[in-house]
């Protein structure tokens, strides 16, 4: 069985030290979900310049739907300057003023949503009036049954506790990192280690879901009453640009599975670990990586 799977937000080029790279994480997200057997899409924004003709190309090579990607006369396709650490951790400084910044909720987006079996956004995608609109208008067009995976990405301070409070309710699977929880930590008082506050956030927004990913340290899973630990394999790190990513695609298509959540978090720790040895965000999966 193929499950339907769309990310909701930004597409850019990362423009990382070795060239531009098409990315974004819900684009990042829905590649490797594709990867691992989906059927892949992605809502989004792209101007009308060449960038955004070579991510309509790049979405067409990925047999991708190009009638979910809107295209804009007024602003340009983002892009994001990446900064990699010597233990190749990205510091992105991302473009204002993007096209996915004014995301319409089309007809032919809220098709796909009502259609998918799992949704994942963030919150970068929601810093413009806009789009957090039109994000907000597609996840209510979601089935009941769908998964809905907010997946944090706090970045430059694009956020708010409206934003994430809002959106929290509108998930059923919440994931963040180490930093990330830092600040919700703060925002919503929540006390006690990592594994209580993680607890707390299921059990203040509902959450079926919440997952903590610690870099290097590993990561935890809190999935309905369950718990879940891994600390991840060493690698050689070239850059972890889509690591996160790749992790909730595969945390969702094992989700999506009914498999057991060992299972599905041995396959997002290896998944997130083999991105982290690659340049880029979607480097192409070894058939032994390509779990389900």
């Amino acid at each position: 069985m193929s499950f339907k799977v769309v990310g909701i937000g930004e597409v850019l080029w990362d423009l990382l030290p070795s060239g531009a790279q098409l990315g974004g994480a819900p684009t990042n997200f829905a590649w490797h979900a594709g990867a691992l057997g989906a059927t892949a899409s992605v809502i989004t924004r792209v101007g009308d310049d060449s960038l955004g003709r070579r991510v309509l190309e790049r979405f067409e090579r990925m047999h991708w739907p190009l009638s979910t990607v809107q295209v804009d006369a007024a602003h340009p396709t983002g892009t994001a300057a990446v900064a990699l650490s010597e233990a190749g951790v990205p510091e992105f400084k991302i473009a204002e003023g993007a096209a996915w910044d004014y995301l319409q909720a089309s007809e032919s987006a809220l098709e796909a949503v009502r259609d998918a079996d799992a949704i994942c956004f963030g919150s970068l995608a929601q810093r413009h009036a806009i789009s957090r609109a039109a994000i907000r208008q597609l996840l209510a067009a979601a089935r009941p049954g769908a998964l809905r995976i907010f997946d944090i990405n706090l970045r430059q301070g694009d956020y708010s506790r409206e934003v994430i409070e809002r959106s929290s309710r509108l998930a059923n699977v919440l994931k963040l990192n180490e930093a990330e929880l830092v600040i919700l930590q703060e925002m919503f008082a929540l006390s006690g280690d990592a594994a209580a506050q993680l607890k707390r956030l299921a059990q203040r927004f509902e959450l079926a879901t919440v997952v903590l990913t610690r870099g290097p340290a590993g990561s935890s899973i809190y999935h309905k009453g369950e718990w879940s630990e891994r600390r991840s394999q060493p690698v050689a790190v070239v850059d972890t640009v889509g690591a996160g990513d790749a992790f909730t695609a595969a945390l969702t298509m094992g989700l999506l599975r009914n498999l057991e959540l060992a299972t599905v978090h041995a396959a997002a720790e290896e998944l997130a670990g083999f991105v982290c040895s690659c340049a880029g965000a979607m480097p192409p999966l070894p058939e032994n990586l390509r779990f389900f």
